[in-house]
């Protein structure tokens, strides 16, 4: 996936992020001034997934679901460059929306008839365990807290909890230095959390999505926007000349495919998907045309026990 650069100058321009940007005309910023506008066409790494015909997971309500809708509704982000984002054509691709298909086709579903729905941060719970989403793949960080309400499969990748600031603030190395800073994260998300509990900073901020943070950076609104490493690389690696990530991570954050809590055949299979891709290059592949773009480096990371 290269996502072709979107337009972000301080002072003048916000980064336009939220996944459904306007192509070939400007928009407004959250100060009401004119943005130059992007095209950001995003394009899929060369991996392809063959549809795997008759196949069962034998006790899976889940799969029973997937398959008598002869589709599968996948929880997702849209606003994460080399992760999941959508482009200004409608297309969705990254690093979590091929696993999402790979995952499809070896449920037995072609992943054009995958049904995607973006979920907040705060509600990926809730869609799971009212049924919203079969499944949910959106840097999805596993924790004792959420295994409470909902079944992994993973991790498929381990990242940190880092900071992105502006590209000429050189007043911070690590988050021991956000005392006296306001920090902008999405709801529900581990990071504004930790930060809290940690004693990082008092003066916190959240919004829906983490490019709505990201529009405040960049609008002096906020200091640093706090969140996985992964996804804070894709932000800046739209707009380098503005903004930069520390590289001081501060956490282990550990992606899972989110399931229905309880359902151990699904999560049996799922795991069993992602092993087979670790083991034949194919998790490498998407890796390498993903979020290995966006200056990340990582390797396969094993897996837990359903």
């Amino acid at each position: 996936m290269r996502i072709r650069t979107m337009a972000a100058v301080l002072g003048v321009a916000a980064l336009i992020l939220s996944g459904c940007g306007q192509e070939g005309g400007p928009g407004e910023n959250g100060n009401g001034t004119e943005d130059p506008a992007a095209t950001d066409k995003c394009e899929s790494s060369d991996a392809t997934f063959e549809v795997d015909s008759g196949v069962t997971v034998e006790g899976s309500k889940t799969f029973d679901k997937i398959s008598k809708a002869g589709k599968v509704v996948v929880g997702v982000k849209a606003d994460q460059p080399f992760l999941g984002y959508k482009d200004t054509e409608g297309n969705r691709c990254g690093f979590d929306i091929e696993l999402a298909q790979l995952i499809s086709a070896k449920l037995g579903v072609d992943p054009s008839k995958i049904e995607y729905k973006e979920i907040p941060s705060e509600n990926r719970e809730t869609a799971l365990q009212g049924g919203e989403v079969d499944y949910y793949v959106g840097t999805y960080s596993i924790t004792d807290e959420r295994k409470q309400k909902v079944s992994f499969a993973g991790p498929y990748f381990i990242g940190g909890q880092d900071l992105l600031v502006r590209k000429d603030d050189d007043s911070m190395k690590g988050p021991e230095d956000l005392k006296g800073k306001k920090v902008c994260s999405a709801t529900g998300s581990t990071s504004i959390q930790r930060i809290r509990d940690e004693g990082y900073s008092d003066d916190t901020v959240e919004f829906k999505t983490y490019s709505d943070c990201v529009s405040q950076l960049l609008d002096q609104k906020v200091d640093a926007v706090t969140t996985d490493d992964a996804i804070l690389m894709g932000y800046a690696s739209q707009a380098p000349d503005s903004l930069k990530v520390l590289g001081n991570t501060f956490s282990e954050e550990r992606y899972g495919v989110g399931l229905p809590k309880g359902d151990k055949a699904m999560c049996e299979k799922v795991s069993d998907i992602l092993k087979t891709a670790m083991d034949d290059g194919t998790w490498q592949k998407i890796y390498d045309g993903t979020l290995g773009l966006s200056g990340t480096t990582s390797e396969a990371p094993k897996l837990d026990d359903c």
